[in-house]
């Protein structure tokens, strides 16, 4: 028999035996409405942490500092999650029966090392925060840079293992009796194992922040006003990020719960698990506006990274920037609105005095698109 129809026969036992095959829903010919909008949105996805990524590496001043690195890795995580959905859906329907069982389990195990990657990032962050807080030993720079880049890899190397352990044998291809509902070709004992090493992750992460919170709260009488709230809005903003993860990816997690406990054929909530997935990767769109809302400096970079964007585009006019440009940085750093204004108006009509020692002004980045853009 030819192999492929081997293959094809093969996908089409596990999905009988499980009973998503008689729960499917009729395929149709032309692509539904829902499977566009689960399309845009992952395109969305793409762009967004796409957008975040880029600002961190090419307009952040202080990308090396550890918390950008952190946030660099976390959206190269949410852009593999976004990727990792539009092959799942462009690999459903229909040509889920056309794969070869390497091909589907590689399908699913995309998604498993984005979220892999995604809490050993949070588990990053919740330690690099507790090192720093609880025990501040001073360090060079560039030591704890490359520890963190270390970190980062040893992330990643941990969250493919993890991901692909189905392709390299730990699934139920030749056991059809211990075979998931949800994923008709994993093994119930590897979801269990990687839900088991997910929640002790949150979990310490959970512990991590207390930890962190309690030393901030009663801390007063060592550290300045300043620097507690700082502190706080820092450990609040990472905070909402875990508690946004834990809210998109909570219900996954409980199906799958749901799915090593309940045996074949007998959770009818098994069958139909494209919302639940679709709220999971709703994570890795809030995530990019959770970065923004809490840093100011990534707001500017994503900023000026959009407005060079138009500019190379020809979709604005430079001369609107340039004077807003112009308008923003002749003043000094306290001056009032009027103040400023009135600064612009008189540069323009006066020569501009040389810089003493012999130092140029630092131009902006938004200039400096300007120039890249005029040239």
């Amino acid at each position: 028999m030819n192999p492929i129809k081997i293959n094809q026969l093969l996908i089409l036992e596990h999905y009988n035996f499980t009973g998503r095959l008689h729960h499917r829903k009729p395929s149709k010919r032309s692509v539904s409405a829902i499977t566009l909008l689960f399309l845009g949105f992952s395109v969305f996805i793409i762009l967004e942490n796409l957008l975040v990524l880029l600002a961190v590496l090419f307009r952040v001043r202080l990308r090396h500092r550890w918390i950008f690195i952190c946030i660099a890795n976390i959206a190269l995580s949410d852009l593999l999650t976004g990727s990792a959905y539009v092959v799942n859906i462009c690999m459903s329907g229909d040509n889920t029966f056309k794969l070869s069982p390497v091909l589907w389990i590689f399908r699913e195990g995309l998604l498993f090392v984005a979220l892999a990657a995604s809490i050993f990032s949070l588990l990053l962050i919740a330690v690099e925060r507790y090192a720093t807080m609880m025990k501040p030993v001073h360090q060079k720079t560039a030591t704890k840079t490359y520890r963190i880049y270390i970190m980062v890899v040893l992330c990643w190397v941990t969250a493919l293992v993890i991901g692909f352990l189905p392709l390299m044998g730990w699934n139920c291809v030749c056991d059809l009796r211990s075979c998931s509902t949800l994923l008709p070709l994993y093994s119930k004992s590897y979801i269990l194992f990687a839900l088991v090493i997910f929640f002790i992750i949150l979990l310490t992460i959970g512990a991590l922040y207390f930890a962190i919170y309690c030393h901030v709260r009663s801390s007063t009488e060592t550290i300045s006003v300043r620097s507690r709230k700082r502190s706080l809005r820092l450990l609040k903003a990472v905070i909402s990020i875990v508690g946004v993860f834990m809210v998109c990816w909570g219900p996954l997690f409980i199906l799958l719960l749901v799915d090593f406990f309940c045996s074949s054929r007998n959770c009818s909530t098994l069958f139909n698990p494209e919302w639940v997935i679709a709220m999971a990767v709703l994570n890795s769109a809030m995530n990019p506006l959770l970065y923004s809302f809490g840093s100011l400096e990534l707001r500017k970079a994503i900023a000026t990274l959009l407005c060079c964007c138009c500019l190379k585009a020809g979709l604005c006019d430079p001369k609107t920037f340039m004077s807003k440009e112009t308008s923003s940085t002749s003043g000094s750093r306290h001056s009032s609105l009027r103040n400023s204004f009135s600064k612009v108006r008189n540069l323009s009509t006066s020569p501009q005095p040389e810089p003493k020692n012999g130092k140029k002004t630092r131009l902006s980045s938004t200039t400096s698109c300007l120039s890249a853009s005029s040239g």
